[in-house]
């Protein structure tokens, strides 16, 4: 398969699944504290990753998780009934630290170079 097929295939699941969120599962706080990263899909489209950033603590990351998990199979459902594919993939979600870890390193950076962000105004 293509790369560039899958690639179109992973950024409209990534579309869909981000309506589906939004419109379909009634847990207000995972609309509020989720949002969709990005997608990889497998070459031959049988499975996909669904990375996830999710503001809150550890503990409300882990059980925000455990329900989209829980509702992959309704996820994959409607995005059968959304996509046109002969196969659907699996879906999986995990956890995108990447935000955290950039405002790791900005932190870091901003304690090395304390003035560094300071602008003299004259």
């Amino acid at each position: 398969m293509s790369k560039q097929r899958t690639q179109r295939v992973a950024e409209r699941i990534k579309e869909e699944v981000s309506d589906i969120l939004r419109l379909e599962i009634k847990d207000p706080g995972l609309v509020k504290m989720t949002s969709i990263t990005d997608v990889e899909v497998s070459r031959d489209l049988s499975f996909a990753k669904i990375y996830v950033s999710i503001f809150g603590s550890n503990d409300e990351q882990e059980d925000i998780l455990k329900i989209l998990s829980k509702a992959s199979g309704f996820v994959r459902l409607e995005l059968g009934k959304r996509i046109r594919l002969r196969h659907v993939p699996e879906v999986e979600f995990r956890l995108d630290r990447s935000l955290e870890y950039g405002a790791h390193i900005n932190d870091v950076l901003r304690t090395l170079n304390p003035g560094a962000g300071d602008e003299k105004k004259e």
